[in-house]
């Protein structure tokens, strides 16, 4: 099973690029990355995981200070319940300074 993100800017109308992601698991799990130059990372957790819990906290306060934004929420936290017996789960974020949105992606 494996996780994903893709975090796309819609006040400025691009991917979100270098936005730190932290994801946190059953067990302890902690993994880390930050999003490319598509707004995309591809695979936050390789490997086997267990089905449960996992939250995605991304540094949105940073990346909208790196881009010139006063942005309203310094992070943004999204839960989610993973099945293991589904091989990929992933988490898209639309992201603006007041405002967020995701959904399960596909």
């Amino acid at each position: 099973m494996s996780i994903s993100t893709h975090v796309l800017d819609a006040a400025l109308g691009r991917p979100a690029a270098g936005v730190a992601v932290t994801l946190e698991g059953p067990g302890g799990l902690s993994r880390a990355g930050v999003t490319d130059d598509d707004g995309r990372i591809g695979d936050l957790a390789p490997g086997a995981l267990p089905g449960g819990v996992y939250r995605l906290r991304f540094a949105t306060g940073d990346y909208h200070a790196a881009t010139g934004q006063d942005g309203f929420y310094p992070e943004v936290v999204v839960a989610v319940t993973v099945d293991a017996d589904r091989p990929h789960t992933h988490v898209p974020l639309l992201l603006s300074p007041f405002a967020y949105s995701t959904y399960r992606g596909s």
